[in-house]
């Protein structure tokens, strides 16, 4: 049956409703990889803040990007920010087959203490420790695997996921991701370029 003006009208809205749903979400390419510029998290939609590099000597260890309610250019703004944010890293090691956890727990552990006053440490502790042991679980790490560390607060807390598998408990407190955010964004972090990337600003 031939279509109407009325009915091609109709069938052309039909079709771009599905062709939008159908294509992924924009992309930022970073390192040869895309990360969306956008993504669901507890409930809502994150926006891609920034992406940066952790380097180790003149070797990368991994990829990151940070996604949060609303974009900013400062580490304040984002830790002030609250509901769900997601710090995401993707290990692209190259040469050696994989890594040690054990790795990112003392990183956590220097950038906690380092960017922490001697009551905020304290209060932290418990925690910081129910964290590593969940990320020290994991063992190791190889290229191509992926971690996220996502604070929920409907779930409890600080989620800690790699390739899909969740590790640990949930560490409760805005307090305790914020802590975690200042070992990569704090004053006395260890990669500046890194945290200008997830910042959105030029490294």
């Amino acid at each position: 049956m031939p279509l109407t003006p009325r009915r091609s009208t109709a069938f052309a809205a039909t079709a771009a409703i599905a062709l939008a749903a159908a294509m992924p979400a924009h992309a930022v390419r970073y390192e040869g990889q895309e990360f969306a510029d956008s993504l669901p998290l507890g409930g809502g939609t994150l926006v891609l803040n920034g992406t940066g590099k952790r380097q180790v000597a003149v070797y990368p260890l991994y990829l990151a990007a940070l996604y949060v309610p609303r974009k900013a250019g400062t580490p304040e703004a984002l830790y002030a920010q609250a509901g769900p944010k997601r710090l995401e890293m993707r290990i692209v090691i190259p040469l050696v087959k994989d890594v040690s956890t054990q790795e990112f727990v003392k990183a956590i552990d220097k950038g906690v203490n380092r960017n922490s006053s001697e009551a905020e440490r304290a209060a932290l502790a418990g925690r910081v420790k129910q964290f590593n042991a969940a990320i020290a679980a994991v063992g190791r790490v190889k290229k191509g695997d992926l971690m996220t560390v996502d604070y929920l607060p409907a779930q409890g807390g600080t989620v800690l996921t790699v390739n899909g598998k969740v590790w640990g408990q949930p560490v409760p407190g805005q307090d305790f991701y914020t802590a975690f955010l200042k070992v990569f964004l704090g004053d006395r972090n260890s990669d500046a370029r890194l945290r200008a990337g997830l910042l959105g600003q030029p490294g």
